[in-house]
């Protein structure tokens, strides 16, 4: 599923109160075995996602612009619309009360539209979240 994503999509930023424009760019590389997702490609904010299959699990690794890199896990199911990454570990922590990404949810909800969310952690808490609100660019 993630493998469609490969292209271009624009659409909104949600981030608590503030909205602004967004582009993400997926990339299928590795044989086709690993999908990388750029946010805002060229801007300040830009960050990669790297995800991947590991037998009947999907793992992604989010290289984040605060430094670290938290790993998450998911166990997709044939058909389904969500798949919904929980956390594993973070690399470049230096406690648990560091500023992270924690999880995502990809909803797919067709092939042209797509909804992240992420969870941000801080203080060991829920600290608000992310959403994109995409379209695939034509």
């Amino acid at each position: 599923k993630f493998a469609q994503l490969a292209g271009e999509w624009v659409g909104k930023g949600i981030h608590g109160d503030a909205e602004h424009e967004a582009r993400v760019v997926y990339k299928v590389t590795s044989g086709g075995s690993v999908v990388v997702e750029t946010i805002d490609p060229g801007g300040e904010h830009e960050m990669i996602t790297v995800i991947h299959q590991d037998g009947d699990s999907l793992l992604l690794t989010h290289y984040c612009m605060l430094g670290n890199q938290p790993q998450m896990k998911a166990k997709p199911k044939a058909g389904d619309k969500k798949v919904a990454f929980e956390f594993v570990k973070a690399t470049n922590l230096k406690s648990d009360k560091d500023m992270y990404m924690r999880n995502v949810t990809f909803t797919f909800v067709d092939k042209d539209t797509l909804t992240t969310e992420w969870t941000n952690y801080n203080d060991g808490k829920e600290a608000g979240k992310a959403v994109f609100q995409l379209k695939r660019k034509k």
